[in-house]
């Protein structure tokens, strides 16, 4: 023994195992150092530390065999076996550091679930790896610098219109209103915003309006370092406002050198009054604020008032006819009884009507017509024609997009509107909706990890949506995953979503009599308002004379949920069924479809 521990001290084996591992620990605090300010994934450690550690017993090795040749010195062969770690280490950190996450589009930060089944679940969100396009930009909301709150409806229209105005240049990306408007009084840096929402380059301003006066500043910023590519300032009357709106997006075109759409089919888009009313399109900005708050009832019936003003101050102003349709469909789907709920549509329908006769060519128009056909007349195929031309006529438009993928899941083609999705989230990085139709359309085709990660990512960006958890508990079920599921139904807030879910989780448990008794809570508080979900419940059951019952029974109750029943794994179960086929007569829709039942 002492024999081999003289030779140990012979070969210096300790000494180099010693300065091996400080070396080691130097080079790793250093690599932390620099992961963690540019955003490389763990890979990248975990791969170092592995490669750190074969060379720890190659150096062991080496140590042994020149104390056995009774040198100490590194000569050619060690140089090369050296400098074959560093770079298989280079290449790792390359391969991981370069490909990391696009924010928003390849990857999501899930959080960490309590049920420890969902360990091995993927991060990855789905889609390519999408680098930055030097011709990209995002308009920030422009600061109200008014003095009156009442005034930001204004400044946010003067960013919507510049929004919509770059969109009609071909081969510059441009970011939704959706994400750009989450940055609203950002204390980010221009380097982190342009990273999250995936572009080269940030529109930053601000707007004061006083009586008949408008100042208006604006500044193009490169987002990596902040540098200013072009900044202007305008002190103009209000009545110049479409021609200031102009100026600024020509200069900003122009700095990106950036061209208008050539796309065949394509039309210029715009929210302006025909007239050049300013008082219709300043009614006109306040509706939109309203509608897309609408967070209660009286926000919908005031963006209502005021798009009938903008209609009454210029009676051919279309786009404010296809808001008003849109806010009368949402107050019909949301808040009113049947019987007003009815003539709320037929509203609506007016209103869609006179939006494209007025401009057959505005995309928003097609877009609420094929709402108006599904949500009131479940109209499915009416409404894919006008999502597919409202694509045609706007196609930098993420939302246009959204409404066509929705049309196409609906007549069973889920793969087709994932990547529609993937299209709407490069320019709508932020975009919760699109994540939850991920979620859901990957689910019915089976990918049950990529759908909880992007559900994962639509709750991680609007955390107090309810609703969207419900899909978390859904694809837990759809995943057998009983005890996930029932941890997520349990936390919903009392009332009939947290029902419906407990009634459906419940059915993979091991308690029978509580399944039986949930369901039968289920049927008792909302048989007239959940009709479709309790045919699932039957599907889920393997009943299928019951699922059929309660089929039948939304259809009466012109259920919106039998929109999902061809992307829906449940009631898939009985897809070979007549009774099938026969209700997808009856509805009018196909009877095949991409999705997969589940077994």
């Amino acid at each position: 023994m002492n024999e081999f521990f003289a030779r140990l001290k012979q070969r210096k084996l300790v000494q180099w195992g010693i300065a091996w591992v400080a070396f080691a620990f130097a080079l790793l605090q250093g690599i932390d150092i620099v992961a963690t300010r540019f955003d490389w994934p763990g890979a990248i450690e975990r791969y170092l530390i592995l490669a750190l550690v074969i060379g720890f017993f190659v150096v062991l090795v080496l140590a042994w065999y020149h104390g056995e040749q009774g040198r100490q010195r590194v000569g050619g062969t060690e140089l090369l076996i050296i400098a074959l770690l560093l770079a298989i280490g280079g290449g790792l950190i390359w391969r991981f550091g370069v490909t990391a996450k696009t924010p928003g589009v390849t990857q999501a930060a899930t959080p960490a679930m309590p049920d420890m089944a969902h360990a091995g679940t993927r991060d990855a969100m789905p889609g390519p790896a999408m680098s930055i396009p030097e011709k990209s930009v995002a308009v920030l909301p422009f600061v109200n610098e008014s003095g009156n709150k009442d005034e930001q409806f204004f400044s946010n229209g003067l960013s919507d219109d510049l929004i919509t105005a770059l969109s009609q240049f071909g081969g510059l990306k441009v970011i939704s209103r959706n994400s750009a408007f989450q940055f609203r009084d950002s204390k980010d840096s221009s380097a982190a915003i342009g990273k999250r929402l995936g572009v080269a380059h940030l529109l930053e301003g601000s707007v004061q309006r006083a009586r008949d006066e408008v100042r208006i500043t604006a500044t193009l910023v490169n987002a990596t370092d902040g540098t200013v590519l072009w900044s202007q300032r305008y002190d103009k009357p209000y009545r110049d406002l479409f021609k200031l709106q102009d100026d600024i997006t020509h200069a900003v075109a122009d700095a990106l050198k950036a061209k208008l759409l050539t796309t065949p089919g394509a039309v210029v888009q715009s929210d302006r009054p025909p007239s050049g009313s300013l008082a219709a399109y300043n009614d006109f900005l306040q509706g939109k604020f309203y509608s897309e708050r609408s967070s209660t009832e009286s926000d919908l019936r005031k963006a209502i008032g005021y798009f009938t003003d903008a209609i009454h101050a210029d009676p051919r102003y279309a786009r404010a006819y296809a808001e008003l349709a849109i806010a009368w469909g949402g107050l019909a789907g949301n808040y009113l009884d049947p019987v007003e709920a009815a003539q709320a549509w037929d509203k609506a329908s007016e209103a869609v009507r006179a939006a494209l006769s007025l401009d057959p060519d505005l995309a928003a128009a097609h877009s609420a017509h094929a709402f108006v056909l599904e949500a009131a007349y479940f109209d499915w195929m009416g409404a894919e024609a006008e999502d597919k031309h409202a694509v045609q006529l706007a196609p930098n438009d993420p939302a246009a997009k959204r409404g066509l993928a929705a049309s196409l899941a609906t007549l069973g083609h889920p793969v087709q509107a994932i990547v529609l999705l993937r299209q709407a989230v490069a320019a709508d990085p932020l975009c919760a909706e699109c994540y939850v139709g991920m979620a859901h359309y990957l689910s019915s085709i089976g990918e049950f990890p990529e759908a909880w990660s992007a559900i994962h990512k639509a709750i991680q960006l609007q955390p107090g949506k309810g609703w969207m958890t419900i899909w978390l508990a859904f694809i837990d079920t759809l995943r057998g995953n009983a005890t996930a599921a029932l941890q997520v139904a349990n936390g919903l807030p009392q009332g009939h979503w947290r029902d419906m879910m407990l009634a459906m989780v419940s059915q993979i448990g091991p308690d029978h009599a509580t399944a039986n008794a949930a369901l039968q809570t289920l049927i008792d508080k909302q048989a007239g308002t959940s009709a479709y979900q309790i045919a699932e419940i039957y599907a889920l059951r393997r009943d299928p004379d019951n699922t059929f019952v309660w089929l039948d029974r939304a259809w009466k109750n012109r259920d919106a949920g039998i929109a999902y029943l061809l992307t829906d794994p449940l009631v898939l179960r009985y897809k070979d069924d007549p009774r099938f086929a026969a209700f997808c007569k009856k509805v009018g829709l196909p009877t095949t479809t991409e999705s997969k039942a589940l077994p």
